[in-house]
């Protein structure tokens, strides 16, 4: 049995449909994304799976235990880092990691083992408070709370939002470190560039599981010609790109325009339609998890 175990799970606010019949597991020591936009479901998912809400539809089980029936034993074996953060400001770092270890009835002692590579980078601001902590300094405080009391399944909801390139980087390499220590991490994140730091990703939308593969298997599913566009005037250049015979369809991607080829796109016809573009540029690219992702979402 898998450390998560969903089936056909399903929530509601009013009109509208938050989670829709959703099912998958994740595996004991899996590090495991949920990889999407604002209003694809993660936030209402990890709130059902740590018994903060009930399903209107379908059942889950955490480390083997019910999400209905069995909610007090699920809060005391899973820590839980909120999008946004909830810790207490006015209390200082080390009156927060207290708090938590008295709630939970450990010691700080007893689990500084396992933060303390997390929690000796804010130790020599633990008489600060929380609310005057910069963002990757307020992220690192919600972590080492949330692990406390040693917890088998770590839930961390859009953990890297609002930080710098820097902490975000640094606190992937944390989740690393803890998932070789045997702790099942469930995490969601918006940002394409961190899929790739799981075993394995679900891509969700709109309350709905798009696919769940390891990153590099999602992105062998694109089978598609793709090449990289560019020219001086990129607004102009996605308009009239994608007005050639040929382009299935193209879209904004970093520095580049992704142009995705249909079976009657060619290259050279391509060029001669657009030869009034200044700079033009065109070239193979590889697809990422977000080419797929985009084309699972216009599916």
């Amino acid at each position: 049995m898998g450390a998560i175990e969903i089936h056909n799970l399903s929530k509601s606010y009013g009109k509208v449909q938050a989670l829709d019949n959703v099912s998958f597991s994740v595996e004991r020591g899996e590090l495991f994304g949920l990889i999407g936009p604002d209003g694809a479901g993660k936030t209402t998912l990890f709130r059902l799976l740590t018994t903060l809400l009930n399903p209107d539809a379908g059942s889950a089980k955490v480390d083997g235990y019910d999400i209905k029936k069995d909610y007090l034993a699920i809060r005391s074996r899973v820590g839980y880092m909120p999008g946004r953060f909830s810790l207490y400001p006015d209390l200082s770092v080390e009156e927060n990691l207290q708090f938590f270890a008295a709630l939970f009835g450990v010691s700080i002692d007893e689990s500084y083992e396992l933060i303390a590579p997390i929690y000796k980078q804010i130790e020599p601001f633990s008489t600060r408070r929380a609310g005057k902590l910069s963002g990757g300094m307020k992220q690192k405080l919600a972590l080492s709370c949330a692990l406390i009391h040693r917890p088998g399944v770590l839930f961390l909801d859009e953990p890297t939002t609002g930080v710098d390139a820097v902490s975000r980087s640094e606190f992937w390499d944390m989740l690393s470190g803890l998932k070789e220590r045997g702790i099942t991490i469930l995490v969601s994140t918006p940002y394409m560039d961190e899929a790739s730091r799981c075993d394995r990703i679900a891509l969700c939308n709109e309350g709905k599981i798009l696919s769940i593969d390891t990153p590099k298997g999602i992105v062998r599913r694109f089978d598609k010609r793709l090449y990289g566009i560019s020219a001086k005037n990129m607004f102009a250049l996605l308009g009239k790109a994608r007005m050639v015979r040929g382009v299935e369809d193209c879209y904004p991607c970093g520095e580049k325009h992704h142009l995705v080829a249909g079976h009657e796109f060619d290259i050279e016809y391509f060029k001669s339609q657009m030869k009034d573009t200044e700079g033009l540029e065109i070239v193979n690219t590889e697809p990422t998890i977000e080419d797929m992702f985009i084309k699972l979402m216009k599916r």
